[in-house]
């Protein structure tokens, strides 16, 4: 009792701080702060999960570049990734609160720029996180099939519409499950991250013991083997591989979103970013040098196979037909928590938009429900969108791929635009928190923005030269059609966001002039209005 005491007495220290924090940028403290630092981790680490997220993106890394780009295609671009996450950490640092990224925009911009960037950057975030619940849920229902094909032994091939039906059924269970109490999904993020960590170390021991010596690859061919498949030039192969990675590890601004359920949010959340990505650039790196030693030398075999899922194919060649089928189980298992994960943040980056005014119908999205305490309607908003997104998959197998490359441009263009805001931009009032690169943060953005904006471009180009119209990279549509049409009805004359779009607004009726701080001082600082220009 006596140890009970001093605890709990800082742990409402803590809460009183990031209730005071987020009253000082103008929010009122709407949810229940539920999640713990391990699982604000969580749920950027179970996002990623390494496993299920290279099942789904083999097929983009094996025909350009093989080994070579398996391997060190990951581990090129998961530094640059981390450049990426370090600049998005201090901004979450500084200000934590579920609009993050949109919020920055706001915040560092000039007055004449700063409404419609805000604008902007809040729909690529939209889009491009309503893009990665789509093409996750895909991919599992892409790793279900891949399973009924395995157990009938390669005789069943399911039609675009069985695996339409099967991304509907995920995409309902996420949004039941997504629309439970805080508490309630806090606590599946520990079991995600467990749950991946034995799936991942049960593959990456059991691998290399269970293949055949005929599947098993040499040194030289699984580190330094490079088969170009496609008819891009093989440099330009090498980068387009790259969306594996990319995408893997990617929407680690999940923990942004949740930063107004998450305890000292504003260490927490940097911290989990960090962590996130630097484990599974490891990690990730780690199994795809096992895959690269234990799958054949006949890549096309692997892509053609009638399992229509390459790492599948590795597995059936190595376990055989019922290990495989019983750990691509838990893949599939592991690849639904994801989609949950997902669903989570996207909702809470939906609510926090629409708390501002900005989504269509934000009176009915910017709603608690008053069981459960969280955001359903912005739940079920989100799963709606992403099931009229996976519709692409009738117009062919490139068209449901530029999905996987549209969450990767939606969500960096929204990450671009804060980030280089904040040092093109001056005039407002950056008060860095706990995670600070001090002098390192300008170079770090500089190389981060770069990198988004080279790989942003590349991934707009279709998956071959010279395509047909079935090979044709959808992603450049979508992005295009939405951001034009976000523009469209900003400017609409009398009825368009710029006559009653206002940017961040508050919910709180006075503003706190300072933030107290734990002991250990991990959230305080000075406070002032955010929604001046100041953080």
């Amino acid at each position: 009792m006596a140890v009970e005491a001093p605890v709990k007495e800082s742990r409402a220290r803590i809460a009183q701080a990031d209730e005071e924090l987020l009253a000082s940028l103008g929010y009122k403290q709407e949810f229940k702060r539920a999640f713990t630092p391990f699982e604000v981790f969580g749920i950027a680490f179970s996002i990623i999960a390494l496993l299920p997220s290279i099942a789904s993106c083999l097929v983009y890394s094996l025909p350009y570049g093989g080994a070579v780009s398996m391997v060190w295609g990951w581990l090129t671009a998961s530094v640059l990734i981390m450049f990426v996450g370090l600049a998005l950490a201090e901004l979450a640092s500084a200000a934590p609160t579920s609009g993050g990224l949109y919020f920055w925009t706001w915040t560092f911009s000039p007055p004449r720029y700063k409404k419609v960037l805000s604008w902007l950057v809040g729909y690529a975030n939209t889009l491009g996180s309503i893009a990665c619940i789509a093409s996750i849920d895909w991919g599992c229902a892409v790793q279900i099939t891949a399973a009924a094909a395995i157990g009938s032994d390669g005789n069943f091939v399911a039609t675009t519409g069985q695996t339409y039906g099967i991304y509907l059924a995920i995409l309902l269970t996420h949004a039941l499950v997504c629309s439970l109490a805080t508490e309630v999904l806090a606590r599946l993020q520990s079991f995600y991250v467990v749950l991946n960590l034995i799936l991942f170390f049960g593959v990456l021991i059991a691998l290399p013991i269970a293949t055949p010596t005929e599947y098993m690859n040499s040194a030289s061919f699984a580190l330094g083997d490079f088969t170009n498949l496609s008819t891009y030039p093989a440099g330009f192969a090498y980068i387009l591989s790259w969306l594996a990675p990319v995408w893997t590890i990617g929407a680690y601004d999940s923990c942004v979103h949740i930063s107004e359920e998450a305890s000292n949010a504003a260490v927490a959340v940097p911290w989990a970013i960090i962590g996130a990505i630097g484990i599974s650039g490891v990690l990730g790196t780690a199994m795809n040098i096992a895959i690269a030693f234990c799958m054949g030398t006949d890549l096309e075999a692997i892509i053609n196979s009638d399992i229509g899922q390459p790492l599948a194919a590795i597995f059936f060649n190595s376990f055989g037909q019922k290990a495989t089928l019983g750990i691509w189980s838990v893949v599939v298992l592991t690849q639904w928590g994801m989609g949950s994960s997902i669903v989570l943040a996207t909702s809470r980056q939906v609510f926090a938009f629409s708390r501002d005014g900005a989504m269509p119908f934000s009176n009915v999205l910017y709603s608690m429900n008053p069981y459960t305490k969280t955001p359903v309607n912005t739940v079920w908003f989100s799963v709606f969108i992403s099931a009229l997104l996976g519709l692409l998959a009738f117009a062919g197998e490139a068209a449901i791929g530029a999905v996987f490359a549209l969450s990767v441009i939606g969500l960096y263009i929204a990450y671009t635009i804060p980030i280089g805001a904040r040092f093109l931009f001056k005039g407002h009032n950056y008060k860095p928190g706990p995670f600070n690169l001090g002098a390192f943060g300008l170079p770090v953005a500089i190389i981060a923005i770069a990198f988004m904006t080279f790989i942003s471009t590349v991934f707009l180009f279709p998956t071959e030269l010279a395509p047909a119209v079935a090979d044709m990279n959808y992603a450049v549509v979508v992005m295009s059609g939405v951001m034009i049409g976000c523009l469209i009805w900003y400017w609409f004359p009398k009825y368009g966001g710029v006559n009653w779009f206002e940017g961040p607004v508050m919910t709180v009726e006075t503003l706190p002039t300072t933030v107290r701080t734990d002991e250990t001082g991990s959230v305080g600082r000075e406070n002032e209005k955010m929604v001046d220009n100041t953080i």
